[in-house]
């Protein structure tokens, strides 16, 4: 077990209801190489309050007005010097293991350059709603249906992101779906079938608000492929992308997940205050 630097990077901004949850989930995960990196974008809420009770665990922390989201992930991920990386977002969670999972993962297959795991829906809370138990990467189904990897669960070797160079700050959105989809162009990526993390569901978060803008770069991102120029054929590859993942999802039992209650039972250290 080599347990390679893991650098994990988190970006906030007026998110002190849900971020001393993310960064706890981020210590527990007892990785014992482990470089944690969150860079708040000026929050005027508690957010510095939380980073300072956590400064001793933290690697770097700075709370500075910045271009935006995908801006401050580039700039943190910049700054990773882990041989895995990944970010979190400050409203998510990791999974009691995760990096370990991942990294051992990693060990067993040098190959591999890039690999995400399932992941479970949380409320605004904390309250499990239901499981993100998904398949393995397809990029048809991934372009013509839509980004199913569930983010906090996707990490890749450094490398590999520089190799792709790294995130586009013109996304606002999609940035992770235009990631994954420029590593698919150098490489095959891998799926662990093991629930890795948590995503929050609610109606104030940034993907429901601005669901039309997200919209338009997803289809920028499906217009690199060729079958694009088709116009008369895109409803129907749309069509044959969900049916197709529907189908692999039924076949694989993913309909009919249950979820480990050990791992539901962990989620009670993360709820968030004013639960109902």
């Amino acid at each position: 077990m080599k347990n390679e630097k893991f650098s994990i990077v988190t970006c906030s901004y007026q998110q002190g209801r849900f971020l001393e949850a993310t960064i706890r989930s981020v210590m527990d995960q007892n990785y014992t190489n482990l470089e944690y990196i969150v860079l708040d974008g000026g929050s005027t809420d508690a957010s510095v309050d939380i980073l300072k009770r956590y400064d001793d665990a933290i690697s770097y922390w700075h709370s500075e007005r910045d271009a935006g989201q995908t801006d401050a992930l580039a700039r943190g991920i910049d700054r990773a010097s882990g041989e895995y990386v990944g970010w979190l977002c400050s409203d998510d969670l990791l999974l009691p293991g995760a990096l370990q999972v991942v990294s051992d993962f990693f060990d067993a297959h040098p190959e591999v350059q890039a690999v995400y795991g399932d992941a479970l829906w949380i409320d605004e809370h904390g309250k499990f709603i239901k499981p993100k138990k998904e398949i393995r990467f397809n990029r048809f189904i991934f372009r013509f249906d839509h980004n199913y990897i569930p983010q906090p669960s996707m990490f890749w070797r450094r490398d590999l992101y520089q190799k792709v160079g790294g995130l586009n700050r013109r996304f606002n959105l999609a940035m992770d779906a235009d990631l994954w989809d420029r590593f698919a162009q150098v490489t095959s990526i891998a799926h662990i079938p093991q629930y890795l993390s948590c995503m929050r569901f609610y109606p104030e978060q940034k993907t429901q608000a601005l669901r039309a803008h997200g919209i338009r770069e997803d289809e920028e991102i499906r217009s690199r492929s060729a079958l694009t120029k088709l116009r008369f054929a895109q409803p129907l590859l749309r069509h044959l992308a969900r049916l197709q993942r529907r189908l692999i999802r039924l076949v694989t039992g993913a309909y009919f997940e249950r979820v480990p209650p050990q791992l539901l039972d962990s989620l009670a250290r993360y709820r968030i205050a004013g639960e109902r």
